[in-house]
């Protein structure tokens, strides 16, 4: 009988299932509490906008944890526009003269641990009127500003998270964030733990944690230092790719470790590192860097 290729992949990757979420385990890789892990210092989300008269448009929104406090920068495709001020409005001209708003306030938002705000702001990106971006929860402010319609259904606007790079610097080697690749699953917890087994080099080891449920451990890590493993999760294939060399190799470099999770665009696509069909949109990525030298790795 012929298998259909969704069977196949869950067969040979790492399947999370929904039970990992719903409670307690009996299974010996579920943890209820991991090393403490750091913080990330900066924060890169891009998204996808898709606007009714115009091509696809790419924002990019950079966020810095600093001394005093957080700052975040804005690129929509290749302009680049720095915030100087927790709240305000920039407009200018762009493609066939079309007018880019960008309205902001973050001067009382909430951040958990991280340099990007959880709560308490908004930020709202316009393209000749209509809504290209909108973050945030405090939307009565932009309702008040003519900027969002009182009775706007914000499931209907067309935009879609495309790629979230996070940096972290620090000897701690537990890494903690979360991320959504389906619009049918929910948002995971996602640890990835390089180290363990005391200083020596030959007991590293990566272990990988989602929703608390290990699903899967690489050892010997010195031998293994680069490589990759595909996850079957909500219904999609995610391939995660890892490259601790400098890590452990060369802890004084700004390269440090990258941990790499990317959704194939479909189940039959290849392996991402390998797409290269244009008629494809890549999915969703999440890349996690990290040095031991406190600078942060080039953007």
């Amino acid at each position: 009988m012929r298998r259909s290729i969704a069977t196949c992949y869950s067969e040979h990757a790492v399947k999370v299932s929904d039970s990992y979420c719903s409670g307690p385990s009996p299974n010996p890789h579920v943890f209820s509490k991991f090393p403490s892990s750091n913080s990330p210092l900066s924060v890169s989300s891009i998204y996808r906008a898709k606007l009714s008269a115009s091509n696809d448009l790419l924002i990019l929104l950079h966020w810095t944890a600093k001394d005093l406090g957080q700052s975040f920068k804005i690129k929509i495709n290749s302009i680049s526009l720095p915030i100087l001020t927790t709240k305000g409005l920039k407009s200018f001209k762009f493609d066939h003269n079309s007018e880019i708003s960008v309205f902001w306030d973050i001067s009382d938002a909430r951040f958990d641990p991280g340099p990007d705000p959880s709560s308490g702001f908004y930020i709202a990106v316009t393209v000749d009127s209509e809504i290209a971006l909108l973050m945030g929860d405090e939307r009565d402010k932009l309702v008040k500003l003519g900027v969002l319609k009182e009775n706007t259904d914000t499931q209907l606007l067309k935009f879609s998270l495309v790629s979230r790079k996070e940096d972290f610097c620090g000897d701690d080697s537990v890494f903690l964030t979360k991320a959504r690749f389906s619009d049918e699953g929910g948002v995971h917890e996602i640890v990835v733990k390089c180290g363990g087994g005391g200083e020596e080099m030959r007991n590293q080891r990566l272990a990988v944690f989602i929703d608390k449920k290990q699903v899967f451990e690489v050892k010997r890590l010195k031998w293994n230092f680069r490589g990759n493993q595909t996850i079957f999760l909500d219904g999609s294939v995610v391939d995660m790719m890892w490259d601790v060399y400098d890590w452990l190799f060369r802890p004084e470099s700004a390269a440090g470790a990258a941990f790499m999770f990317r959704k194939r665009s479909g189940l039959d696509s290849r392996l991402w590192l390998e797409e290269k069909t244009k008629q494809e949109k890549p999915g969703f990525s999440l890349l996690i860097r990290a040095c031991k030298n406190n600078l942060l790795p080039p953007s």
